[in-house]
């Protein structure tokens, strides 16, 4: 896919305001850790990951999000009536119904023209809505598309810490598949996308490329879907070492068909800014597609797996620091559960 008339008019981002240690969660799990005999520091160790953030009690997806969005418009100086299509991307919502999305635009004042919708695909919601937004502005469905996404974490970290804790047949090896889940951060993101005639911004969207390779789809599941209020019974279950190794293939195969598509190469990519799992899977992702993780902004250590909000909040995070600057080509590149992947290019 190739876009000639999108640009991205700004990504804002919300942090949470309290900050948890993986120090604290093992801390927290120390009689798991002595009957199982498990080495103090081990959550860190395997994931790179130091710390994540966790939103108030009774903060719910939507509000994270409409605080996001919030923070969009201030940047971008866009106002809520220009917004021609609301898109939440979320793997969090309030409710099996009605859509995250109709929450959001009410709380943001939006026209009623506005359509209002959910899209979920794992952590690839935001990258699939930016496709989406993408394909209205060239169809002239929209003048502005703004995607949100708003992740609690904090309902599947508490159940997840609960479970380990009173489950006495756990052992070292039935444990693993629960242990990912304690890697996962809260965040929240804002992305508008403007019909290029009418943008403030010069962030042109320029193509990617998508691949689903579904036959490894039962290697992360989560239980019935109940909400993401507090107090929630939500666990998730993931092999994480096949999912890793698969989840890279995907992406080899990916990236291979985004530079087909796009006409760029490994080395003309300014910066790269990814899905950020573990220090351990961005390692060998770097090293399959032969890329310099020197170019890579990675956020891992301070947020955790951030789900859908993860790649977004880095490109934000690395626009931020000045690693990401105008002029410079940026790969978003995103990998999910599914096993899905999408790749995305933007002239910054």
């Amino acid at each position: 896919m190739i876009y000639q008339n999108v640009n991205i008019e700004c990504i804002a981002y919300e942090t949470p305001p309290e900050i948890v240690t993986s120090a604290a969660i093992e801390k927290r799990l120390a009689p798991v850790y002595q009957r199982l005999k498990l080495p103090e520091g081990r959550l860190e160790l395997m994931s790179g990951i130091h710390e994540r953030h966790l939103w108030s009690p009774g903060t719910m997806p939507s509000d994270a999000a409409a605080l996001a969005a919030t923070k969009a418009f201030q940047q971008s100086g866009i106002k809520p009536e220009e917004i021609g299509a609301l898109i939440n991307c979320s793997v969090c919502r309030d409710c099996l119904e009605p859509a995250t999305a109709t929450i959001v635009h009410a709380a943001l004042n939006l026209p009623p023209e506005a359509v209002a919708f959910d899209v979920s695909n794992a952590c690839l919601g935001i990258l699939n809505g930016i496709i989406l937004g993408a394909n209205m502005i060239e169809l002239g469905q929209a003048e502005k598309v703004m995607l949100v996404s708003g992740e609690n974490s904090r309902s599947l970290l508490e159940s997840t810490i609960n479970a380990l804790l009173t489950d006495q047949t756990l052992t070292r090896q039935s444990i693993k598949p629960i242990f990912a889940s304690l890697t996962i951060g809260s965040g929240a993101v804002a992305v508008i996308l403007s019909h290029r005639c009418s943008s403030r911004s010069t962030h042109r969207l320029y193509g990617g490329a998508s691949l689903s390779v579904t036959e490894f789809n039962h290697l992360c599941r989560g239980n019935a879907d109940k909400g993401m209020a507090d107090q929630q019974d939500t666990l998730m279950s993931t092999e994480s070492e096949e999912l890793m190794q698969r989840g890279v293939e995907t992406a080899a195969k990916t990236w291979k068909l985004f530079k087909n598509k796009t006409g760029w190469q490994n080395d003309t990519v300014d910066c790269f800014c990814t899905h950020q799992v573990g220090s351990a899977h961005r390692k060998l992702l770097f090293e399959t597609l032969g890329i310099d993780q020197n170019r890579d902004f990675p956020a891992l250590q301070s947020w955790g797996n951030t789900g859908s909000v993860s790649c977004p909040l880095t490109v934000a995070l690395a626009a931020e620091s000045g690693q990401l600057k105008a002029g410079m080509r940026l790969a978003m590149l995103g990998i999910g559960s599914g096993i899905n992947s999408t790749m995305l290019g933007v002239e910054w």
